[in-house]
C-alpha cells in the first residue's frame, strides 16, 4: 500500500464536520416549507426536509434522537427559528425516504461481501451473566472497485445466506451501471448467480468450493471456472484479480471503525433505514478521501 498523504487525510477528517453541520437549510427554510405544503392535506409541515435530513446524519453518526433536539436548539438559538422536540425529528425521519448516495459510474467493477452488525449493544460481561444471545442481522454490500463506495446494499436477517443477495445486489447496481465484473468469495458460489451473471455478460470471478463438482449440470460457466481454478489456482486469481476481493473487506472494516458495529434501532424498517443512513454517510466520506478506506 503506498504511503498516506496524512497532510491531505487530515483534512478530510475535517471536512466531514462541515458535511455534518452545513447550515443552507437556514436560508433556504420558507421557502422549502412553502414548496413542501403546496397543495398538503392535512396538518401543515412545521420543518423542512432538509433539516430532516442533516438531522436523520446527525442521529446515525452521532446523537440519540433526545440529544439531537439539544442539538437543534444550540444550532438555531440565534435564529428566529424553532427546534423540532426529539419525537418529531423520529417521526420524520422514520417517514423520509432513503437511498444510498455514490458517485456511480457507467462501467463498474464490483466486489460483493456481507458482515454481521449487532442488533444490541450488550457489554460482554451482561451477555455471559445472564447468558443473553448477542443477535445480528447481516449487511450484503457492492463496493465499487474504482471509488470504493457502497454502491448497493440489502439488509437481512442472520440466517439468510449471501449466496442469495448476490443477485439482488447487481441488479441494484445494474439500474445505474454497466456491471463488467464481479469479485466475490465461495459463500457466493451456486450454478443460478454463475448463470445470471453468465446471461448478462458479466465476469464471473467467485471462488467455488473445494469440493466442487466438474459437471456442468446446466451450467457450463461454473464448469469452466472449477476446471480454471482447480488446474491452477494462483494463476486464476492473477488473471482475474480475485485479490481485489479485500475490497469489500475494507469498506466493512472502515464503516465498523466509524459507526461502531451496532445499530440503535429497535424495529426492523428504522434497522435498515439507518445502515442505509450509515452507508450514504461513509461513501460521502470516500468521496472526500478515496484512500481513505484503505
Amino acid at each position: 500500500m503506498p504511503d498516506r498523504n496524512w497532510r491531505e487525510y487530515n483534512e478530510a477528517l475535517v471536512r466531514r464536520g462541515e458535511i455534518l453541520l452545513d447550515m443552507d437549510f437556514i436560508d433556504t427554510w420558507p421557502d422549502e416549507l412553502a414548496k413542501m405544503n403546496d397543495s398538503k392535506v392535512g396538518k401543515p409541515f412545521d420543518y423542512p426536509e432538509s433539516l430532516i435530513k442533516l438531522l436523520a446524519i446527525v442521529h446515525a453518526y452521532l446523537l440519540p434522537y433526545r440529544q439531537s433536539e439539544g442539538f437543534t436548539r444550540a444550532l438555531l438559538r440565534h435564529t428566529s427559528l424553532n427546534a423540532p422536540d426529539f419525537t418529531s425529528i423520529q417521526w420524520r425521519v422514520a417517514k423520509m425516504d432513503v437511498s444510498i448516495d455514490n458517485t456511480i459510474t457507467d462501467d463498474i467493477v464490483i466486489a460483493a461481501d456481507s458482515s454481521g452488525i449487532k442488533v444490541a449493544n450488550r457489554g460482554e460481561w451482561i451477555r455471559k451473566r445472564w447468558n443473553v444471545r448477542r443477535g445480528f442481522i447481516k449487511m450484503h454490500i457492492a463496493v465499487d472497485k474504482e471509488t470504493r463506495e457502497i454502491v448497493a446494499m440489502k439488509v437481512t436477517k442472520e440466517y439468510v445466506h449471501d449466496s442469495k443477495k448476490l443477485m439482488p445486489l447487481v441488479k441494484q447496481v445494474m439500474q445505474n451501471a454497466n456491471v463488467s465484473k464481479v469479485i466475490a468469495d465461495g459463500a457466493y458460489d451456486s450454478r443460478k448467480n454463475f448463470r445470471f451473471l453468465a446471461d448478462n455478460k458479466i465476469e464471473s470471478v467467485i471462488k467455488v468450493r473445494k469440493n466442487a463438482s466438474l459437471h456442468a449440470r446446466g451450467c457450463m460457466p461454473r464448469k469452466l471456472s472449477v476446471i480454471e481454478q482447480k488446474s491452477n489456482f494462483d494463476g486464476w486469481k492473477q488473471k482475474h484479480g480475485y485479490g481485489y476481493r479485500w475490497i469489500a473487506e475494507s469498506a466493512f472494516s472502515a464503516f465498523k471503525r466509524t459507526f461502531g458495529e451496532h445499530v440503535k434501532a429497535v424495529k426492523w424498517k428504522n434497522m435498515v433505514k439507518e445502515l442505509m443512513l450509515k452507508a450514504s454517510i461513509y461513501n460521502m466520506f470516500i468521496a472526500m478521501n478515496p484512500k481513505w478506506a484503505g
